[in-house]
């Protein structure tokens, strides 16, 4: 398993990590299985939303004796009414009666993050982002000690900017996924949390499993994309090694959390971790989709291999990163790289290969004067 710092918390977690939706409706003992399998493969930030009694008991269960090794992820706001179905709410009564219950149930004193749960419609932001409101109950159970970071979690970038543009929060939840790519200024908020240090939590990276399923046409809801609903037409199989390489690949993500019911589909994520290059290759997958703007790395490195030995995607990646905010982590990521971007000898090579029209050589030069 591979660790990213967590933006300005400072936490170390897996790139791989889980959501746990998808267990809600298991046997506990199934449960219990899946997140022992996920911690002992390394994954340590779970994203923890569930508020049904019997999930919160079967989990807790699950990380006695691992607490010291985990992050989670709370939701403020996510509970369960009075018919036992999940039920979003900004009361502050009910937020603080099922957030004391998420502590009691996992046998914990706090929250490693405390996420503002689900959040994408303007009225519905005014509430939630008040004094008064379930902001004010986030803040003060962070001085209580009671979370050590506050997030944000929704579906459209207009409520998620001002979330990250507050100050308030430092963990942004948020889908990022290959059928998203062309998403109108998703791309400037994954660069504003990247300016700002939030660290970004990519939900749906599977797109909720309607990426991996066959060649056909689907549609993706807006919760899964980030943006406008729309529908997909996917011609050549997905694996879920290309979706989390295209996720892990975008400025500022930190970690992906896609969801496993099984012990089966949680091997099938953690492939990722020791796929080949041409495994994690999504350039044809995205330029079957025409999910991408001409001319824009994605970073697929695609483009490879390159004589001079450079990486180009992540010095692209790199690049454009700096040019938020050129951290001393960014300088040393860049350092470590096997070549710099002066090293390029404008073959054009890299450009021949590329399937969405970028400008490499220019791009790479660029790169190597900023960097120089």
């Amino acid at each position: 398993m591979r660790y990213r710092t967590l933006g300005r918390t400072g936490l170390q977690v897996s790139e791989v990590s889980l959501g746990t939706e998808y267990l809600m409706d298991k046997p506990r003992d199934h449960i219990i299985t899946v997140i022992h399998a996920a911690i002992d493969a390394g994954i340590n930030y779970f994203d923890l939303f569930g508020a049904a009694p019997d999930f919160r008991d079967a989990m807790g269960a699950a990380f006695a004796g691992h607490r010291q090794h985990v992050y989670l992820a709370a939701h403020l706001g996510a509970a369960i009414g009075e018919d036992g179905q999940y039920l979003k709410t900004r009361a502050l009564k009910i937020c603080r009666t099922f957030f004391d219950d998420f502590l009691t149930r996992y046998m914990t004193d706090y929250a490693d993050v405390l996420v503002l749960h689900n959040c994408d419609r303007q009225n519905d932001f005014d509430a939630l982002f008040c004094e008064d409101g379930p902001l004010g109950l986030a803040l003060q159970l962070k001085k209580e000690g009671k979370t050590r970071f506050i997030g944000f979690s929704g579906h459209t970038v207009a409520t998620a900017l001002q979330a990250v543009e507050s100050g308030y929060i430092d963990v942004l939840m948020f889908p990022v996924n290959i059928a998203g790519n062309a998403i109108s200024d998703k791309k400037d908020l994954l660069k504003t949390c990247q300016a700002r240090g939030v660290g970004v939590v990519a939900m749906k990276p599977l797109g909720g499993g309607k990426l991996l399923q066959g060649p056909r046409t689907v549609r993706m809801a807006h919760y899964q994309m980030g943006g406008e609903a729309q529908k997909l037409t996917k011609r050549v199989p997905i694996t879920p090694v290309q979706c989390l390489h295209y996720t892990l690949s975008q400025v500022g993500v930190c970690a992906a959390i896609p969801g496993c019911a099984s012990v089966e589909e949680l091997r099938g994520v953690l492939a990722y971790m020791d796929a080949t290059e041409a495994e994690r290759d999504f350039s044809e997958v995205i330029a079957d989709c025409a999910q991408y703007v001409p001319g824009e790395c994605v970073y697929c490195n695609h483009c490879l291999p390159c004589p001079a030995q450079i990486d180009i995607g992540q010095t692209l990646r790199l690049f454009d990163m700096a040019q938020q905010d050129f951290t001393p982590a960014i300088r040393a990521a860049y350092a470590a790289m096997p070549a710099p971007a002066s090293a390029c000898i404008a073959c054009g090579a890299c450009e021949k290969r590329c399937p969405f029209g970028v400008p490499t050589v220019a791009r790479i030069a660029e790169a190597a004067a900023f960097f120089a």
